[in-house]
This record gives structure tokens, sequence and C-alpha cells, in this order.
């Protein structure tokens, strides 16, 4: 019995502590549709719900300080094309309130569990989620006899993130959740947060690299960062995209090897490039694109499909050119032999001279296309160098975002 005394006096405690000031609740379908970082436990059909609101501890002139631990459990779901990024959290919210001390020779009970709204408790919003997906509906608040209070949130979002694609399949990005507290003021509250890594899976195309914590600086409301640096693991396109694309394109050398004169070589042209044209459109809805920054595969892969129709008109035009050398050749005679054609009751064309014709054709064309050949192949080795060297070192900074660039934009600021 006497657990329950010490709880239901501490609830009346809390129940003197209460303002008469409201103020609306965040409305949404579900859990998922709200972005805002605490459980809901009201009819959301309803048009406007209100619930009476617990004034924040004070702790004189300095604001009160809250630890947050956040525990990263899983990081899944990365979408590069929808630059989303999904996450596991589990927040651990510690902070002092004597308001709930008591006297432990009078109530000998040192710690109590509470409903998260029975006290206050820090409203957190996080900036970049698109939904926000509670484990617990009820979380429970523990109070020592200090009035220290311990209160634990699992959630499950879905956050936005601005991935750095240029050196796509091997990019890293930093992805930030910003978790503000819209309710107070930089004047009444501080985080002190943590951040730990529980991730045990290995088993993604994305892993997480590196996390990090920061309070941004002059800031209007209290607001905390957990950064998030993802890491492409890039085994997946470099088999799907890169491999297929080197080989296209080692195969169209090999088809220069081919005779000019020989009708194979130009229906192995065209059945390459029909062959990459359809690559290339499927290669364009699995990569990603960006108002900056882009990745350098599209742009290589553009160049390949160039490279491969350049490669695919010359020898359509050398052919062309040398079948049309053979045929004047062959019905135009010789001027020398002109005059004793017309004496001939058969007359036609001298085969000395359509051979000799047809041979000059030949050789002036596969002198070109063996010239050509030549430049094809040192343009290929000059543009994978010249790939490997911008994949490798090449920079590339992204345009600020228009809230920054606007000369009136920005976040508030002190």
């Amino acid at each position: 019995m006497q657990p329950i005394t010490m709880t239901l006096w501490l609830l009346l405690h809390l129940a003197l502590l209460r303002l008469g000031t409201t103020r609306p609740l965040v409305q949404g379908r579900g859990f998922r549709a709200a972005a805002v970082a605490w459980p809901s436990f009201f009819d959301l059909n309803s048009p406007l719900e209100v619930r009476e609101t617990i004034q924040i501890p004070n702790n004189g002139s300095a604001p009160l300080l809250v630890d947050v631990q956040v525990f990263v459990t899983n990081v899944f779901n990365v979408d590069i094309l929808r630059y989303t990024v999904s996450s596991m959290l589990l927040l651990r919210l510690s902070w002092l309130d004597t308001r709930l001390a008591w006297n432990v020779s009078v109530h000998p009970q040192r710690v109590l569990t509470l409903p998260w709204d029975s006290l206050w408790t820090p409203g957190l919003t996080i900036q970049e989620a698109l939904w926000v997906d509670w484990q617990n509906q009820s979380p429970q608040a523990q109070v020592d006899q200090d009035g220290h209070v311990e209160l634990y949130l699992a959630l499950t979002t879905e956050t936005n993130c601005d991935f750095e694609l240029l050196h796509f399949p091997r990019d890293q990005s930093n992805c930030t959740l910003s978790f503000y507290a819209l309710s107070s003021t930089v004047m009444e509250l501080e985080f002190q947060p943590h951040v730990v890594n529980e991730i045990v899976s290995v088993k993604r195309e994305y892993v997480v690299r590196d996390l990090k914590t920061q309070v941004p600086p002059q800031q209007l409301v209290p607001c905390f960062q957990v950064t998030l640096l993802l890491q492409n693991t890039a085994l997946k396109a470099i088999i799907a995209l890169l491999v297929p694309g080197e080989a296209l394109l080692l195969a169209d050398m090999c088809g220069g090897l081919l005779p000019l004169q020989a009708t194979e070589r130009t229906a192995y042209k065209v059945t390459l490039l029909l062959g990459y044209l359809v690559f290339h459109s499927s290669l364009v809805q699995a990569l990603p694109s960006s108002s900056s920054c882009n990745p350098l595969l599209i742009y290589y892969f553009t160049i390949l499909l160039l490279l491969l129709f350049l490669s695919t008109m010359e020898t359509v035009l050398l052919a062309g050119l040398l079948a049309r050398g053979r045929l004047r050749a062959a019905r135009s005679p010789s001027p020398t032999r002109r005059g004793q054609q017309r004496d001939r009751d058969n007359g036609g064309p001298n085969p000395e001279e359509a051979t000799r014709a047809s041979g000059a054709w030949r050789s002036w064309a596969e002198a070109a296309d063996h010239t050509f050949f030549l430049l094809y192949l040192a343009g290929v080795v000059c543009s994978q160098f010249v790939f490997i060297g911008l994949w490798m070192w090449g920079t590339c900074e992204s345009d600020p975002a228009p809230g920054k660039a606007a000369p009136h934009g920005g976040q508030p600021r002190l």
C-alpha cells in the first residue's frame, strides 16, 4: 500500500502544478503522419484537441539542462532517388525537476513510474522528418527521490537527406536529424546531446561510418542535431552499371578490327548501338538527378553513347562510300578506251580499269578507317583516365538551399 499511497500523493502534487493555459495538439492520421516527436494519446479524428500544459521546471537564472542520449539502432531503406533515409532511434531524456522530489524518511519509495503526460516533458519536433512512427504509445517516466526524471522514447522515422552523389557509387553523405523544442526558448531550456551507435547489422548497401551530435549556435528555440555519415558500398552499382558499360565499349573497339567491306561489321555496330540505347534508357531511371552536382556516371555514360554513335556512323559512312566507289567504277568505262568501246558490239566497262578504280576507293577507305580506329582507341583510353581522375579527386560544391540563398531567407537567428 505504501507505493500506491506515494504515487497518489505525487499525482495530487502534480495536479496542483498545472496551469490554465492550453495549446493545440498537432493533427495527423495515426502516428506516421505527424513529424512531432512526442506520442499522442487523443482521438486524432476529432477536429481539435487540447490538453493542459505543465510549466517547465524553474532552474533559476540558468536554462533547464536536459541530457539527451540518442541510440541509433538501425539505418535502412536509403533511397537516393527520393533523397530519403529511414532510421530507428531510442531517445533517453533526463532532467531535474525539484518539484517532484520527496522526503524518503516520510515516503520510503525511492523510484516511481509515472505516465509521461502527468509531468512536464520537452516536446520535440524533427525538422527533416516526413513521418514518425512511435513504438510505444504510452511511455512511462521514472522519477527518483531527488526529482531526477528519465524518459525513454523509441521511434522509427523517415527523413529527408541531401545526398552528395557526385562520386556515386563511391559516395559519402552526411544526413542530419534536427530536434527542436518549439514550446520553449533558449532562455528556458538547453540540450546536452550524446549519440551511441547501436547498429549491429552491416548487410546494407549504405553503412553508417560515423555519428556526431552538436548544438547549433544562435537559435531562437532549443535544438540539437544528430549527423549520420553514410557510405555506399558500391558493389551493386558496379555490377549493374559499370561492368555492362565497359563491356559494350570493349566490344565496340573489337568491332573495329572487322574488315570494312564485310557486311557483318555494319550489322555488328548497329546492334551494339541499339543494345546500348536500351541500356541507357534504363540507366537514366536508375541514377538520381539533382539541381547541382549530378553524379559523374551520368556524364560518363552519355559520353559512351556519343562514342558508340560516332563509331557506328563512321562504319556506315565509309561502307557506303566504298560501295558507291565500287558501283561507280563498275558502271564508268575508262576515257582512253571510250572510243574503242563505241565500236564494239557488246560495249561495256573494261574489267581491268574497273578493278583498278575499285581498288583505289578501297585502299582510301581502309586507310581512313584505320586512322579513325587509332584516333578512336586513343580517345577511349583518354576518356577513361579523365573519368577515373575526376571520380577520385574531383569536387563539387552544391548550390545553397533556397532558404539560405534568399536575401531574407534562412533560419531565424538571434
